[in-house]
C-alpha cells in the first residue's frame, strides 16, 4: 500500500507488529466493536482498503478481525466502503445469533491472532 492508512483492530499482535509502521487504532473488543469503529470512520469520510471479511473463517469463529483503512479522507462518505463493511456487520450478527461464539483455548486463540495478522502482513507486502 502507497498511501499512509490506519489500521482499526482488535489483534494484540497486529498492534504489537505493526505499530512502529503505521497508525494504529486499537480497539478493546470483539469483531463487532472492530467493525463498528471501522464504520464510523467510513462515515467521516475514510475508505476501506481490506475487506472485512478476508478470510474463510467465520466471523463468529474468530474475535480478532484487523481493518486497514485510508488516514486521507473525503468529504463524502465511500458508498463501497459502506456496503462492504455492513455486510461484514450484518454476517457477524447473523453467524453469532445462528451459532454463538465459541469458547476458544488460549493456545487456539493465539493461532487466530497469528492468522488475522498473518492476512494484513501480506496484504501489505
Amino acid at each position: 500500500m502507497i498511501e499512509p492508512v490506519i489500521i482499526v483492530t482488535n489483534n494484540p499482535m497486529s498492534r504489537e507488529n505493526l505499530s512502529n509502521s503505521h497508525e494504529i487504532d486499537y480497539v478493546v473488543g470483539n469483531t463487532m466493536d472492530v467493525f463498528k469503529k471501522v464504520r464510523d470512520y467510513i462515515h467521516k469520510g475514510h475508505k476501506l482498503l481490506t475487506h472485512p471479511l478476508m478470510s474463510s473463517i467465520k466471523p463468529n469463529e474468530t474475535p480478532y478481525r484487523t481493518v486497514v483503512i485510508s488516514k486521507g479522507k473525503s468529504e463524502s462518505v465511500d458508498i463501497q466502503s459502506l456496503n462492504y463493511i455492513e455486510e461484514g456487520i450484518y454476517a457477524t450478527e447473523k453467524f453469532t445469533q445462528k451459532f454463538g461464539i465459541p469458547q476458544w483455548s488460549k493456545q487456539v486463540l493465539e493461532d487466530f491472532q497469528l492468522i488475522d495478522y498473518d492476512l494484513i502482513y501480506h496484504a501489505f507486502n
